[in-house]
């Protein structure tokens, strides 16, 4: 098993509404078959004086701001203080945590936004799982199928991973940035506190505490 990629070393439990998914699992992706049916039982959990629920299957903080424009399928949890912006389209099976933003024609489908997760300007982000203030800038996606319909494996150096999903975009660590127009490939693994540089094509596993300028070209941050 490869210790780096697992939940404990990548995400901070404390930080979402949705730890209880995770009990159990070794490697985060593995959350990503059963987020339909957490949803459906967290929903029914939520507490009424803080939470309404509208047809479908969706529970909306009442604290959350939710623009007019926003097109929203369930089941869908949208936690406490969070914004989703005009043109947004959550299109199902997403959790998206406290104080997060869902920006102008974000899409969102089958994911997990822990707290204070930003997907601000024209993102794509499907069969994921993202960590405590990770932000994805404007134009930044996700791929989760690859172009030959196979099954997506996880690399990190001579180490492959197999999943057994088809679908499969990104699990980004606590803290990560993921610079504008960038592509993050099935199978990414980003761990904390790691920046990946604008207009970057990503896959596999990037390391925490480190910057990617470019598949050869990953290098440690340095303490200031």
């Amino acid at each position: 098993m490869s210790e780096v990629l697992m939940i404990k070393n990548l995400y901070n439990l404390e930080e979402t509404n949705a730890a209880e998914i995770f009990e159990g699992k070794t490697y985060p992706w593995e959350v990503l078959p059963e987020i339909k049916t957490f949803i459906l039982k967290l929903g029914e959990s939520l507490p009424k004086d803080k939470f309404e629920c509208r047809d479908g299957n969706i529970w909306i903080a009442k604290s959350a701001k939710i623009y007019p424009s926003a097109t929203i399928i369930g089941p869908c949890i949208i936690d406490e203080d969070t914004e989703v912006r005009p043109g947004a389209f959550i299109r199902g099976n997403a959790i998206v945590g406290k104080n997060c933003v869902v920006g102008n024609s974000t899409e969102l489908k089958n994911v997990i936004l822990f707290n204070n997760v930003q997907v601000p300007h024209y993102n794509y982000v499907g069969d994921s799982v993202l960590g405590y203030k990770s932000h994805m800038g404007a134009g930044a996606v996700t791929s989760n199928v690859k172009s030959d319909k196979t099954l997506v494996v996880v690399k990190n150096k001579d180490e492959q991973i197999e999943t057994g999903l088809k679908k499969f975009g990104a699990m980004l660590g606590d803290h990560v940035e993921v610079g504008c127009h960038s592509v993050l490939n099935p199978g990414t693994v980003i761990g904390r506190n790691t920046n990946i540089y604008p207009t970057s094509s990503v896959r596999g596993f990037v390391p925490s505490n480190h910057i990617f300028k470019d598949a050869e070209h990953v290098v440690e941050k340095y303490a200031l």
